[in-house]
């Protein structure tokens, strides 16, 4: 088992954690975590062009001329693609680039980035981050008192508005839940700032 100092909100050293060696202790595979950021970017990514069909344009609902009595009586709609203000026949559409990872390729791939920050002493376990209102000073003083500078991510068991909204006026902070931890914002942070609870959940969903 790996153990890691535990800290208060204060940066006081308060005790000693165990980790999970399997999850916080592997040999980070550089090859998945790639992988796994390239999905999260690709997922996030959405197409742009775009145009209207002949359905889609808007009018066009009755025949513009009454059959067998001029040249253009044929027409049934004057949105026909080969008129002036008509839909596009093979109208381009937004693309889909979303695609799936396997379900062990995931777990390597957020395992082996959990264990990277580790390794490079960029990871801190908090006993509780909580607060009871709005202030963004108190998490201003927590990432002083841990060293914390640049890009943090600060990850609670679940949903804290106080702590969300107190970190969102700060640049370079973030905030998630532990069941939403992903390989792109833990890679893209200096400072990964967990609770201990956090921690807890993290081992319950990743052991096998």
């Amino acid at each position: 088992m790996l153990k890691v100092t535990l800290f208060n909100m204060e940066g006081i050293n308060v005790g000693e954690m165990e980790l999970e060696e399997s999850i916080f202790g592997i040999i980070p595979n550089e090859s998945v975590m790639h992988d796994a950021v390239i999905n999260y970017l690709a997922n996030k990514r959405s197409g742009t062009q775009s145009a209207l069909t002949r359905g889609e344009v808007r009018g066009g609902g009755r025949k513009p001329y009454k059959q067998n009595k001029i040249d253009k009586s044929r027409a049934g709609s004057i949105r026909m693609p080969h008129w002036r203000g008509g839909g596009v026949v093979f109208a381009p559409k937004p693309r889909d680039y979303s695609y799936k990872l396997n379900k062990k390729v995931k777990q390597l791939a957020i395992k082996s980035a959990l264990s990277s920050k580790l390794q490079n002493k960029e990871f801190v376990v908090v006993d509780e981050i909580k607060l009871e209102n709005y202030k963004t000073k108190s998490i201003v003083a927590m990432l002083h008192a841990l060293g914390a500078e640049k890009k943090v991510l600060i990850v609670t068991p679940f949903i804290n508005n106080f702590v969300v909204k107190s970190a969102n006026n700060i640049p370079g902070v973030e905030t998630t839940v532990a069941d939403s931890l992903n390989v792109y914002n833990v890679l893209n942070c200096d400072t990964l700032i967990i609770a201990k609870e956090a921690v807890t959940m993290i081992t319950e969903m990743y052991s096998y």
